[in-house]
């Protein structure tokens, strides 16, 4: 997604970013500690929150899924992965019971629905646009496609562990959309457990990387955040930090101070949450490094893996 579209503003400059002290620390402090965050930066958190931020907690050192196995490397592979429909969730699985909603950023039904997309949705703090089409890599390879094909790998592996996963969109239906404010809507009615929005980023060349966004303290109109933001941090901290392990993505060169994690208040995909809930951006399609990882199948197994550690571990813990 770009920092340009109707769901993020342009990010503030920053300070320079501590990147290599922070990946030392996930690489060497153990995973008993994946709860722990290493620091909150100290530049303020000015409107909107946005330059709030904490490090990644480290991963353990063992994946505890069992992934499928790998696609091949290239973009035209998750048109298999979208043919597989949902499983039945293991009933002996450890997250038996536990609701998670997957939402796959954009649709890629939404370029065809300009008027529909482009309509002021309610955020709590303001109005914002319904929804965009996201953006792409430089060879086409776009954004509502990739996050259908990582949702549909994350789900595959989170039904193995027993959970309910439930999907914002998916093959179409609907056509476009949902609007930010319907995405979490429909984590709130399905009393989600846990809920993540996939993204990819659209920024400039040479900058790379993840990140993870938290929700930020809102209380504006329908929005109140204060009851997830504690929970939704842990949920960020553990998917950075086992995102990072399986995919060997480093942190966003340009975000988050080297850290992986970013807290923002203008989104409302999170300001109208009422369940633990985080985005990730998952690199960034306009970089050449970044969008060699994100078109290849083989890769995006990786990053569902990542992710899913992390969901299964906040589950667990919670």
């Amino acid at each position: 997604m770009s920092y340009t579209g109707p769901d993020f503003d342009a990010p503030r400059p920053r300070r320079p970013r501590r990147g290599p002290l922070t990946v030392a620390l996930a690489a060497l402090v153990p995973g008993a500690l994946l709860g722990w965050v290493v620091y909150e930066a100290a530049g303020g958190s000015g409107p909107g929150g946005g330059d709030r931020t904490a490090s990644p907690a480290p991963a353990s050192r063992a994946s505890t899924l069992s992934s499928a196995p790998a696609a091949p490397a290239s973009p035209g592979d998750d048109a298999k992965a979208s043919a597989s429909p949902s499983a039945r969730p293991d009933s002996s699985g450890p997250l038996r019971g536990k609701v998670v909603v997957v939402d796959p950023g954009h649709n890629p039904g939404n370029f065809r629905h300009p008027a529909e997309i482009n309509r002021q949705v309610d955020i709590g703090t303001h109005s914002k646009e319904c929804d965009t089409t996201g953006t792409s890599t430089n060879d086409g390879y776009s954004e509502a496609r990739f996050t259908l094909d990582l949702a549909h790998r994350l789900r595959t592996l989170l039904e193995r562990q027993g959970a309910t996963v439930k999907l914002t969109h998916d093959d179409g239906a609907p056509s476009w959309g949902p609007c930010v404010d319907e995405r979490a809507r429909i984590g709130n009615t399905a009393h989600a457990d846990a809920a993540i929005s996939l993204h990819a980023d659209g920024s400039a060349a040479g900058n790379r990387g993840f990140h993870v966004i938290l929700p930020g303290p809102v209380h504006a109109g329908a929005a109140d955040t204060r009851g997830i933001v504690g929970p939704s941090h842990d949920l960020g901290v553990r998917v950075a930090g086992n995102y990072l392990r399986e995919t060997g993505e480093p942190p966003s060169n340009y975000l988050g101070e080297g850290t992986g994690l970013v807290t923002r208040t203008d989104l409302g995909g999170l300001n109208l949450s009422t369940v633990p809930k985080v985005f990730i951006e998952c690199g960034n399609m306009r970089d050449s490094k970044d969008a060699a990882l994100l078109t290849s199948g083989a890769w995006r197994q990786q990053a569902a893996q990542g992710i899913a550690e992390g969901i299964v571990s906040f589950l667990r813990d919670s």
